[in-house]
């Protein structure tokens, strides 16, 4: 994870992004028991809007460096990595409120608790509402944080459904 964390330094130090953050399972990880996973998510802002390929200069940098497309990911290591494009408000927040970390000595901007269950409450999959769940129980998140959040972003119905579902 090293070299993906020098990785995505070194695309935001060149401006083929403008920022970045670690979500999903990887940034689950920090608040919670160790959870598999199989890729790394990373959420990132643009220095450029529109076209059809958002991500075409991402992939000209990783190739200029050795690292080539598997299916949607790229292989950094052993990691394959998934960029993501900031894809409504919640995610812009999230980004821009994300927490600097040091992973082996380098920098590792990773997404805040928070904006982790809710974005993890929208996308609203199985392994989603398992993500929420594990950050509940961690206690490294309060029902009232995340409700809070959801009503900020129109989710207080998904959240009532959550609590009502698997809460009681």
């Amino acid at each position: 994870m090293r070299e993906v964390a020098e990785l995505l330094n070194a695309m935001r130090d060149a401006g083929v992004i403008m920022a970045y953050a670690v979500f999903g399972a990887i940034a689950q990880m920090r608040y919670t028991e160790p959870v598999t996973t199989v890729d790394a998510d990373v959420l990132v802002a643009l220095p450029w809007s529109g076209g059809l390929d958002l991500l075409r200069p991402i992939y000209e940098f990783l190739a200029a460096r050795g690292y080539s497309p598997e299916g949607e990911a790229v292989r950094v290591g052993d990691w394959p990595v998934q960029f993501f494009p900031v894809f409504n408000p919640l995610t812009e927040e999230a980004l821009a409120q994300a927490e600097t970390v040091d992973f082996e000595g380098v920098p590792l901007r990773v997404v805040r608790v928070e904006h982790l269950a809710v974005i993890a409450l929208s996308v609203g999959r199985a392994k989603d509402f398992a993500r929420i769940l594990a950050m509940l129980e961690s206690g490294s998140i309060t029902r009232e944080a995340i409700a809070e959040l959801a009503a900020r972003y129109g989710l207080a119905d998904a959240w009532a459904q959550f609590e009502a579902r698997f809460l009681g």
